[in-house]
């Protein structure tokens, strides 16, 4: 079967990435998944539909602790596979390639244990803010009661699993996220927290259009 399409992906991908600083660790754990990765796209459609449902199956087989760093490299490798040159360069020109990992990673806990907490969890002002602001945007929208309050507790766990970061950045953000989908064992109710991910992320931001991104017909749902 012809791999020459992959090959030629991994090979401008690592190379762009050591053009930009990644040190070797980086770069071998970025290699391991995608030479895992690249196994089941040989021969697929370019698409970004076939590409995001490998993925999915992938991630099955990775460690809890390296999800992080496996989604990393399988939202930035997509356009190369792809061969999207404009995806590429404008990456490269924004910050959008993590030569520098983030070292930090959420406590470890169970989604049980992280659920069991919301029962009697106390919330600073700066987590209630986004929290009332994402409960009333819901709300506004017509979103019913059982709606509200499952999206108010998955919101809830994110703010648990933050409240260690040593910034409260996107890339933090993105860490605890990647971190705490692997407990989600139910691929439906992963499905449900990831759009709580991109709705609530721009409450917690301070995105000042958040409320407009709340319940909108095909949101995200996909790893990545």
């Amino acid at each position: 079967m012809n791999e020459i399409r992959e090959k030629e992906a991994i090979d401008a991908y690592l190379k762009l990435l050591q053009a930009k600083g990644a040190k070797s660790d980086v770069l071998h754990r970025r290699c391991l998944f995608i030479d895992l990765l690249a196994e089941k796209l040989v021969g697929q459609v370019s698409n970004g539909e076939v590409y995001r449902d490998i993925v999915e199956n992938v991630m099955d087989s990775v460690p809890a602790d390296a999800w992080h760093d496996s989604l990393t490299a399988a939202r930035e490798f997509y356009p190369f596979w792809m061969k999207d040159f404009k995806a590429i360069a404008a990456l490269n020109i924004n910050p959008g390639f993590d030569v520098k990992p983030i070292d930090w990673r959420p406590v470890q806990a169970s989604l049980k244990a992280l659920s069991d907490r919301l029962e009697t969890e106390k919330f600073e002002a700066a987590e209630n803010w986004p929290l009332k602001a994402y409960t009333q945007a819901l709300r506004y929208e017509g979103a019913e009661q059982s709606l509200v309050d499952t999206r108010m507790k998955l919101a809830k766990i994110i703010l648990i699993r933050l409240r260690t970061a040593p910034d409260k950045d996107s890339k933090a953000y993105r860490a605890a996220v990647d971190q705490t989908l692997p407990l989600f064992s139910i691929k439906h109710s992963r499905r449900l927290f990831l759009v709580v991910v991109r709705e609530f992320y721009h409450f917690w931001s301070g995105n000042p259009d958040a409320a407009s991104m709340v319940l909108k017909e095909g949101a995200g749902n996909a790893l990545i």
